[in-house]
């Protein structure tokens, strides 16, 4: 493509703009799905088409085509041209497409392509089985494999041309455990910026199916969780989407940029307990949700967001650094060409702090700890949230006692990250999919076991 690549950027600013871009994309796929120890579907897609964005101030303009040939390139150009309505039509002289040198890839050991499906079914079997072994009230067992080889160009009237392979390979394993009264639910999804060694060197299939099943009969025989304002202890790894959706879409510049959020305008403040400090890192070599370069080719950062209590950043993509007069921290992303990129996460996590997990727990007195949690919702202007918990346990006295289902976690992100008065030494990170206005993106959530000295519990008992 960098053959007519300025062609076709020359031709997009034909109507007038500011600045023009390319970002072509060739993607395949496999998902394997196994229900009831049955292969119900196994997929192959591929995805191949370009987008093209001219900024007309702060203004975006964006078609996108399958036809990538130079031909279709300007046929897409031509488009973007008859929306833009700039009356300046300043003519540019575009400077040369240069690479610039970039962090070496991602050790890809085994590419998922060249892995006959049988090993991939195999993975999906192991999960089956040993869920299916932890108790007779494991009814149904909902397995899934994916892989995805992305390949993507990105090229702008700056000058900028960078080229990437992104390669990603997962796997998840619902349980469900029955007695016949009701149901519950356990899931786990193990993911990473790898090929199929995944499964050699980060992922024991078995264990996988395990753990979700245990957690599944551990809450189908809970009691209720009762209700009230509480202390909480939030275990690492996926406890980290609550900061996720209740803060970090708050930095993120798609809100920032608009005084659509509460963290608008509070650089240099004030806004958690000193014992937080919180990152978006793109850069951790083979983590889900890092690359080499964002969706706008800038290269990804290792982004610090709250320094011990003080914002320092927000996560910024190209177009919403202009609006904000701030540069890009390589955050811009989309799903797939068909989406107009924005400020996203990656790989976003509270860091490791200095206290003791044992401690964490023996003085909180009576409250609950939450394992791992569930799905929630969020109001991102506000932050206000409600997240489920889906493996929880009552607290009496410092000591954890007896298991509770039903627990939810009600707040304020704005709050909450003041009322947290201890983090734990050891991060842990889950994988998750995004979703925002450019699509569903891959994104790690984390953060070391904390406490929050006082929140809101809802719950179903009523002691």
């Amino acid at each position: 493509m960098k053959a007519y690549a300025q062609e076709v950027l020359q031709a997009a600013l034909a109507g007038g703009g500011d600045f023009a871009e390319i970002f072509f994309e060739d993607t395949r796929s496999t998902r394997m799905q196994l229900v009831s120890s049955e292969a119900e579907s196994i997929n192959f897609s591929r995805l191949h088409g370009a987008g093209i964005r001219v900024f007309v101030g702060l203004n975006p303009v964006y078609a996108f085509t399958n036809e990538t040939d130079r031909e279709g390139l300007l046929r897409c150009a031509a488009q973007v041209v008859k929306a833009v309505r700039d009356q300046k039509q300043t003519v540019f002289q575009l400077p040369p497409l240069v690479t610039p040198q970039l962090p070496p890839p991602d050790r890809i050991l085994l590419m998922p392509s060249t892995v006959e499906n049988k090993r991939k079914l195999d993975i999906l079997r192991a999960a089956d089985s040993a869920a299916r072994a932890v108790s007779a009230d494991i009814r149904q067992v909902n397995c899934m494999f994916l892989d995805v080889e992305q390949d993507v160009t990105i090229a702008n009237t700056e000058g900028l041309y960078v080229e990437d392979t992104r390669v990603r390979t997962r796997m998840s394993c619902m349980a469900i455990a029955d007695n016949g009264k009701e149901k519950q639910t356990a899931h786990m999804g193990p993911g990473a910026s790898m090929g199929f060694e995944l499964f050699e060197q980060r992922v024991n299939p078995a264990e996988t199916g395990r753990q979700a099943a245990q957690s599944a009969v551990l809450m189908l025989n809970a009691k209720d969780c009762p209700a009230g304002v509480m202390p909480v202890v939030i275990d690492g790894g996926f406890g980290g989407v609550i900061f996720h959706e209740a803060c970090g879409h708050s930095l993120e510049a798609t809100a920032v940029a608009f005084n659509i959020s509460v963290f608008s305008g509070k650089l240099g403040q004030k806004i958690a307990a000193d014992c937080v400090t919180a990152v978006d890192d793109g850069t951790i070599p083979n983590e889900w949700g890092s690359t080499r370069v964002d969706d706008e080719g800038m290269q990804t950062t290792n982004l610090t967001l709250i320094e011990n209590g003080i914002l320092k950043n927000y996560m910024i993509d190209k177009l919403n650094g202009k609006r904000m007069g701030m540069a890009p921290t390589g955050s811009g992303r989309r799903q797939n060409y068909t989406f107009n990129p924005t400020s996203r996460m990656r790989n976003t996590f509270i860091a490791p702090g200095k206290d003791d997990t044992d401690e964490m727990i023996r003085t909180m007195g009576d409250g609950l700890y939450a394992k791992r949690i569930g799905g929630g919702s969020v109001n991102p202007g506000t932050g206000e949230f409600n997240f489920a918990v889906a493996e929880g346990y009552l607290v009496k006295d410092g000591k954890i006692t007896t298991p509770v289902r039903g627990a939810s976690l009600i707040g304020k992100g704005a709050d909450i990250l003041m009322k947290i008065d201890r983090v734990g030494k050891e991060m842990t990170m889950d994988q998750g999919m995004c979703g925002s206005s450019s699509g569903s993106v891959p994104t790690n959530v984390g953060q070391p076991m904390i406490r929050v000295s006082e929140m809101t519990v809802g719950g179903r008992a009523k002691e």
